[in-house]
Formats: structure tokens, sequence, C-alpha cells
């Protein structure tokens, strides 16, 4: 017994001298922040608060977390709102995305598609499979897909190594391809056995010499692989036009250094264009050389702005001849995309792919050249609605990126360029990328396909086409200002941007 009293009155003491040293500390250190705020000079609300005032950035940098979770309602959230989040999740996961009690969309938002049914939808048995898509006609190896919906162009180092396994390994599954992205052509997309399309970016990695210009053998060893269907070569993305890509020193591991073929741990920044392409004359040139070492098909993607280069792209093809025209146009929407960017660029430069895509598309068709051109259209894409937008306005494939992103388990955290994503799909950290399964999570990526697949036909058929390919501009109407919608095929006509004759005629 007194053995034991011995012990709890030792333990008090040590608890009491535990306390009294915690406390102590803590008044050392509030006196400590406090003289270095009031000292200091560079943050005015700490130096007229001190230790108060730090309080501001914690609160600062909680507020994400506490409106994701708590304060934003369902449809309110930016740039993916948490319906949206929800409905890939679900489908990622091969749940049912039924809900009760009515839309919480609000359709009378200025823009808003609304799908015209028919009286009499398609039924199951009269519905078909939409067509393949046939890329390169002139080329010794042109490519057929039917696939509605593809992985967008994300690079091995801005996603980590299990997020491109179990995108390569959905993409098998699913029967869609996967573009590389401007980071080269890692082993990990090439593992699920899944189609690949080689994105070219302005740095040219995976296929420069040592000044950073195209080497004609290392782009042909990739173009060998099998599995290599189309090249793309990148004149613009929706996130930063204007503006080469940026892979922080943190994420240029030696691994990525090596596929890249860049220094390690160097942080690396693209050019903001390629330095072989000036003008629409050479940039027919560059994909007539990159379409004959290859032997593949090859286009651009970019993001529109201004839009006479295009009519002066028609005229260069009408000149040289219609096999010079690039296999196919993949059109990214101006406000934002994967990659990280200066908050100028992302929110303000580019038109969004809803004024731009249908203007593409026209001009293409005006010049006669819709059929030779195919048009890839990328750019929030992310649920069936808005596939099915696209094809009203004339895509012939559509990919998605963060719609993935989100299917292996991104949420939204907005620490991409960090290298501290949770969910390991954009960080390099082995601790952070280790609930990130590519055995798990390459079925999930299928599971989104075959579901956006099978909601974007219920779409077309309730408004009586046959498949996705069959949607047409008539069947969609675009809210208006006035509350009420207006037929897409209308509203573009009467918005019809001119051509440069008719603006000489004006004149």
């Amino acid at each position: 017994m007194d053995f034991l009293n011995s012990f709890t009155v030792n333990g008090l003491e040590l608890l009491a001298t535990i306390f009294i040293f915690v406390i102590g500390v803590t008044v050392l250190a509030i006196v400590a922040m406090f003289i270095l705020d009031a000292t200091q000079s560079k943050d005015a609300i700490r130096h007229n608060y001190p230790v108060i005032g730090r309080f501001r950035d914690l609160f600062t940098h909680l507020g994400e977390f506490f409106r994701q979770y708590f304060f934003a309602l369902d449809r309110e959230e930016m740039p993916f709102n948490r319906a949206e989040r929800d409905w890939i999740y679900r489908s990622a996961k091969g749940q049912n995305n039924t809900v009760p009690f009515g839309s919480t969309r609000n359709l009378t938002i200025v823009g808003t598609p609304i799908f015209v049914n028919v009286a009499f939808p398609r039924l199951d048995e009269e519905a078909s499979d939409p067509p393949p898509v046939e890329f390169g006609p002139f080329t010794p190896n042109p490519y057929r897909l039917s696939s509605i919906i593809n992985i967008s162009a994300m690079s091995y180092g801005s996603l980590s190594k299990p997020a491109i396994q179990a995108l390569s390994r959905g993409a098998h599954l699913a029967g869609c391809y996967l573009n590389t992205g401007e980071g080269g052509l890692a082993p990990y997309h090439l593992e699920g056995g899944c189609d690949i399309v080689f994105q070219m970016g302005t740095a040219k990695y995976g296929c420069r010499d040592d000044h950073g210009r195209l080497d004609d053998e290392k782009l042909r060893a990739i173009a060998m692989n099998p599995q290599v269907k189309m090249i793309e070569v990148k004149l613009a993305q929706g996130a930063k036009p204007g503006k080469g890509g940026i892979l922080p020193a943190a994420k240029v591991t030696p691994e990525i250094a090596e596929i890249r073929h860049i220094p390690v741990h160097t942080a690396s920044i693209s050019p903001n264009r390629h330095p072989e392409i000036d003008n629409i004359s050479e940039l027919i040139d560059f994909i007539g050389r990159v379409r004959s070492v290859s032997r593949l098909p090859t286009g651009f993607k970019t993001v529109i702005g201004a839009y006479g280069w295009v009519d002066e792209l028609c005229d260069e093809i009408e000149r040289r001849g219609i096999e010079s025209a690039p296999d196919f146009i993949t059109l990214d929407g101006g406000d934002g995309g994967t990659g990280a960017a200066p908050m100028s660029l992302m929110d303000n430069v580019g038109l969004p792919l809803k004024q731009s895509l249908p203007m593409l598309v026209d001009i293409l068709e005006r010049r006669g050249l819709r059929d030779r051109i195919k048009v890839i259209a990328s750019g929030k894409l992310v649920t069936p609605a808005e596939v099915a937008w696209a094809y009203c306005a004339g895509a012939d494939m559509v990919n998605t990126a963060r719609g993935f992103m989100f299917s292996i388990g991104c949420i939204q955290a907005m620490k991409c360029h960090t290298n501290n994503c949770p969910t390991g799909v954009t960080t390099h950290k082995k601790h952070l990328q280790g609930g990130l399964d590519p055995e798990v999570k390459g079925p999930s990526v299928a599971n989104f396909v075959n579901k956006m697949r099978k909601d974007v036909a219920m779409i077309a058929h309730s408004c009586g086409a046959p498949h996705a390919r069959g949607l047409r501009r008539m069947h969609v109407r675009i809210q208006q200002a006035d509350g009420t919608s207006v037929p897409l095929d209308q509203l573009l006509a009467r918005n019809r941007p001119l051509a440069p004759h008719e603006y000489q005629k004006q004149r």
C-alpha cells in the first residue's frame, strides 16, 4: 500500500512538472512570437496584432476545407461542385446514380443546356453503338476508335506512378485511349496495354535532342511501339494558353529526368511555343515532318482566342492539298485544366469550349474540311450532359482529364502543384501514394467510362438519336437571360463569327 501511495504521489508530481514545463514553453513561445511579430515589417497584420495575427493565415488555409465539407451547397463549388464529383465517385465505384426528389440544379442560369426529348424516344433495341472515327486516312497506319470518351493529356511527372498505372489499366479495360501529356512516354503508360496518343509539347520531352529540338530518331522509336496510335503536337492547353508547361523541381526525380531527357531535381519550364512553328506554313510543315517520321495520324492541340488563323490554315491546306491537313485538332477550353498555371492566364485568357468548339466546327464545315480534320473536344467535360453537349456542338470525340482524376480518388484538394496531394494522384511522395492501388483504381476508371457511355446514350435516345454521335445542335437548347431557351443551332446562327471576306465587306 505504501508503495502504491508513493507511486501515485510520484506520478502526480511528474505530471505536474510536465504541465508546468509545457506551460512555460508555451509562454516563452508566445513571448518570442510577440517580439518577432512586433519587430518585423513584412506583414502589417502580424505587426499590429502580434501572435493573434498569425491565426489569419491558419484560418485562410482551413477555409477551403470548411467550405468544401460544411458550408458550400452541392452546386456551389468551383471548379467542380460536389454534385458533379459525387456522380463520378459513384460511377467509378459501379454504384447507382439515381437521385430522389427532383433536380438540385438551377436550370434558369444563362448558358445551361436543356436537351430536347422527343415524344417517341428510341427503344433500347433500336439503339446502336457509336460508329468508329477514323484518324489519318492518308497515313500508313490509320487509327479507328469508337469510344466517345477518352483520357486527356496528363503527364507522368505531373501525375504519380500509380495514377498513370491505374489510368493505363482502366483505359485498356474500357477500350479507350490514354494521352501521355507532354512529359514523354513512360513505361507506366504502356503497362496496362491500352492505346496511346503521344503528346509532343513545346519542350519535345522524350523525343528531344540536347538543345530541346525534335530528334527524329527518338520520335521514330516511340512511334514504332504498337500501342502508340497517334501523335498530338501541343500548341496550347486550357490552363495556360500562350505559356509553356511547368514541372517543379521537387517532381523532377531521376526517373522522370531520364524519360524527359532533362536535368534531375531542376524545375522544367517549357517554351511558350514550338521554336520551329511561327506561322501557319511552318505549322503544316512541322505536322508533315512528324507524320512522315512517325507514319502515324498527327494533329495538334490548341486553345482558340483569335480565330482568323483557322481560315488561314484552311487556305494553306487548299494550296498544298488535302493530304497536308492535320488529321485532327484537339480543342481545349480556356477555362483552366489540370496544369498549374498563373491565375491571370487560367481565369482570363482563351475562349471557353462552349464558344470555341462550335466556332471551329463551323469554320471547318464552311471550308469543306470537316470530314478531313477530326475535332476532339477537351475542357471540363466530366458529366454526361457536358459530353452530350459537345457531340451536339459537332465534336467527333471527347477527352477529359479531371474526370479521370476524380475516378481514381482525387478530392479536389487543390494541392496538385505542391507535391503534397493527399490522395496520391499528383505527388511523388511514397507515403502519400500508398492509398492509390492501380489494381483497384484501374477498374474504377473503366467503370467511369462505361457509366459515361451509358448515360450519354440515354440522353441521345431520349432525344431520338441512335447514339451519341447522332446528336445534333437541334437536340439541345441553351438557357437565355430572359428566362427562355433557344435551340443551339439557331443561337449559333445568330451569333456566327464573320469570315474574313465578310469583315472586308462590312468595312
